[in-house]
C-alpha cells in the first residue's frame, strides 16, 4: 500500500489519536502498533512513542502495510439475511461490522461470516479476500448489500452497477437545517490530494451524483432520504460535507463536530431495486432504520413550520 501523509491541523493531540481520528477503517491500538513497529515517521523521525504530542503544522508519514490475509476462514458471526436464493443473497448489515479482511481487520468480517453460511458457494472474482463481493459499504454505515453465490452472477450485477441499474435509497441524518426540500449534487469525486485515506470534490474526479429529499427538518439537524446515481467511495459522506451538511457522527469528514454518542457516521443503506440477474423478476427490499438511528432522531428537536 502507498505512504500515507498528514500534515497535523492541530496542537497537543497524542499522535496515535490523531491518526486513528483521520481514518476510520482502523483502530487506534492497530496504530500504536504501526508506531511501535517503525512505519510511522514525525517530521522525518521515529517517534519514541505513540504517546507523542504533535505540534501544529507537524509532518506524518505512514507507511502502511499491504493486508497479510492469504486465506480466509469461517466464522459464526450472525448475518441478517433479507433474501436468499442459489444467486445471491441481500444481507442487512449492521454498523461497525466490516465487510471484507483488510490491514487491521483479519477477520471478524462479513465475507468471514458469509464463509460460514454458504461455505464454496461464493464468487471469486475478486478473489480470496473478498468472495461473493460485489459492491461494499462502510464500515459504519449499516443497511443493505448484495453478494453473489457465483460468478455468472457477480458480474451481471455488477455490469448492472456500471450502469446505475441498482436503485439503492439511503437514509442519513446530516448536520443543520438543509434548505431545499430536494436537490441533486452533481460534483465528481477523487482521491484527495492532501489527504490519501480520503476522498474530494475535484474537477478530474469521476462524475458524482446524488440525490436527496428531506424527510424531517430538526433544529440541529435533518433527516434526509438519499438516491445514488453513481457509487463513488464515500460518495454521500463527500457531497454532503461538500455542500456544508456533513452526515452526523461521520469521524472522517465531520471530525470536529458534535458526534451525538455515535460510534460512526448516521448513514443507512436502507431500499435496493434491482432485476434479478437469473429470474429477470423485478426485486425490491427494504432494511427498517437501526435503533442507533431512531435513538438519535429521539432526541433531536423537530423545526416548527
Amino acid at each position: 500500500m502507498p505512504e500515507i501523509k498528514y500534515i497535523s491541523d492541530i496542537a497537543g493531540v497524542r499522535l496515535d489519536v490523531y491518526i486513528a481520528s483521520k481514518d476510520d477503517q482502523y483502530s487506534r491500538s492497530f496504530y500504536k502498533q504501526l508506531i511501535k513497529d517503525g512505519k510511522v515517521m514525525v517530521n522525518g523521525q521515529i517517534p519514541s512513542k505513540s504517546g507523542v504530542l504533535l505540534e501544529a503544522g507537524d509532518e506524518i508519514v505512514i507507511d502502511m502495510p499491504e493486508p497479510e490475509v492469504t486465506e480466509n476462514i469461517a466464522q459464526d458471526i450472525p448475518l441478517d439475511i433479507v433474501y436468499e436464493d442459489s444467486d445471491l443473497l441481500v444481507i442487512n448489515k449492521p454498523q461497525g461490522l466490516v465487510v471484507h479482511p483488510a490491514a487491521g481487520h483479519k477477520d471478524g468480517t462479513l465475507v468471514n461470516a458469509l464463509l460460514a453460511h454458504c461455505g464454496d458457494e461464493l464468487s471469486d472474482i475478486n478473489g480470496v479476500i473478498r468472495p461473493g463481493i460485489v459492491h461494499r459499504i462502510d464500515k459504519d454505515t449499516s443497511g443493505l448489500m448484495l453478494a453473489c453465490k457465483n460468478n455468472d452472477t457477480h458480474l451481471k450485477l455488477a455490469d448492472m452497477l456500471s450502469r446505475h441499474e441498482i436503485v439503492r435509497e439511503y437514509r442519513a441524518i446530516v448536520y443543520g437545517v438543509v434548505a431545499p426540500d430536494r436537490g441533486t449534487v452533481d460534483a465528481p469525486i477523487a482521491r484527495s490530494d492532501k489527504d490519501r485515506r480520503k476522498m474530494a470534490v475535484a474537477k478530474d474526479g469521476k462524475p458524482s451524483i446524488t440525490h436527496f429529499e428531506v424527510i424531517q427538518r430538526y433544529t440541529e439537524a435533518t433527516d434526509l432520504s438519499l438516491l445514488l446515481e453513481t457509487g463513488r467511495t464515500h460518495q454521500i459522506r463527500v457531497h454532503m460535507s461538500y455542500i456544508g451538511h456533513p452526515v452526523a457522527g461521520d469521524p472522517v469528514y465531520a471530525s470536529r463536530r458534535d458526534k451525538f454518542g455515535l460510534e460512526g457516521q448516521a448513514l443507512h443503506s436502507a431500499s435496493v431495486t434491482f432485476t434479478h440477474p437469473g429470474t429477470g423478476e423485478q426485486m425490491h427490499f427494504e432494511a427498517p432504520l437501526p435503533d442507533y438511528y431512531t435513538a438519535l432522531l429521539s432526541k433531536l428537536t423537530p423545526l416548527k413550520d
